[in-house]
């Protein structure tokens, strides 16, 4: 029996039902005596043979105690060696089971025993409680059919106020053991919201995408020049999405949206080539045609009037329209092609 006491006391208290007209102050002497002569009954090893009961109990002075409970050496002044209420039907449970198995008790074993039971099942009822919140499946609906504003500063909040439940409810529990059940509740509910978090990110790079085509189309249409068009409305959208993301941001995560950031860089450059082809096609048919168009015309007289200098001046004139046609395509072309050098730089 001797294997089930610690070297921390514990404190006994008796509740006396149906108090007589007897004095306490009576009564206490037979109870005391009782105790003792339960504890000399007990059968103890040689080396305690002689150990008085209140080295292994609290026996005296419980009134004060009692009254000043949560003070340092009151009852419940130290809380290291107790198990939460909510936690006291299992303890109870185990350590009643041990008694009747006759094996050693290890209470610090026995408190980190309840606390990852206990803290694990908490843990499961908020990851439940989370999953069923409404707020929770509202955002989660919405993200799936467009960006949601302030979609980061809504879900910090639900996720937030699930782990504080969680801590408040394990508060008493083992620290390590309450802790590393908080870690993996904070996995659990991760795992849970990122595809929704990926949604919102989808969102966000093709909204920013789209306005980036609308606004470097007016700007070439207002005739901005088309290095400084893509330049200018390359970096403002970019800062755009960083800014959407920054709203987006799950806090408890560490999520790298370098993947979603360079996807919408890459779309971006696309378009711009895209629109770069369109117009070096676009230049160089006008050119074409007014090429013919200056030919043609002067050609024809020189062959109805034709003599010993026709050829000769049509290979003039040939070379003459052809270098200035050259000139001004080459003229053209060339801020494009400084601008397509710079973007592959970066």
């Amino acid at each position: 029996m001797m294997r089930l006491f610690s070297p921390r006391k514990t404190t006994l208290m008796f509740v006396i039902r149906d108090k007589t007209r007897t004095p306490l102050e009576n009564l206490e002497p037979v109870l005391r005596e009782d105790i003792q002569k339960i504890w000399d009954s007990v059968s103890k090893p040689q080396a305690h043979k002689e150990t008085p009961l209140s080295d292994f109990f609290n026996v005296a002075n419980l009134r004060q105690r009692f009254f000043h409970s949560i003070a340092p050496g009151g009852l419940a002044g130290d809380r290291r060696g107790v198990v939460p209420a909510s936690g006291f039907l299992f303890s109870a449970q185990q350590i009643w089971k041990v008694i009747k198995e006759n094996k050693d008790l290890d209470l610090p074993a026995h408190k980190v025993m309840v606390a990852t039971v206990r803290c694990e099942e908490i843990a499961n009822e908020k990851y439940a409680g989370f999953t069923a919140n409404e707020s929770w499946c509202l955002l989660e609906e919405a993200v799936q059919s467009g960006p949601v504003a302030g979609f980061g500063k809504k879900l910090n909040s639900i996720l937030y106020s699930c782990l504080s439940e969680y801590d408040a409810e394990v508060a008493y529990f083992d620290e390590g053991v309450r802790s590393s059940k908080r870690k993996l509740l904070e996995e659990k509910l991760l795992q849970l919201v990122q595809p929704a978090h990926n949604s919102m990110l989808g969102h966000l790079r093709f909204g920013t995408l789209e306005k980036f085509k609308a606004a470097f189309e007016k700007a070439l249409n207002d005739g901005e020049g088309f290095s400084v068009a893509a330049r200018n409305c390359t970096e403002s959208y970019m800062a755009l999405f960083d800014e959407g993301y920054e709203d987006a941001a799950v806090e408890l995560s560490n999520w790298d949206s370098s993947k979603v950031r360079d996807k919408l860089h890459r779309d971006i450059d696309a378009h711009v080539d895209s629109v770069r082809a369109a117009k070096l096609s676009e230049l160089t048919s006008s050119y074409e045609a007014n090429l013919n168009e200056a030919l043609s015309g002067t050609v024809e007289a020189l062959l109805d009037g034709a003599n010993d200098d026709t050829w000769p001046s049509i290979k003039k004139l040939l070379q003459r329209e052809t270098e200035s046609a050259v000139s001004g395509l080459s003229s053209a072309l060339s801020v494009l092609t400084w601008m397509k050098m710079q973007r592959r730089r970066c």
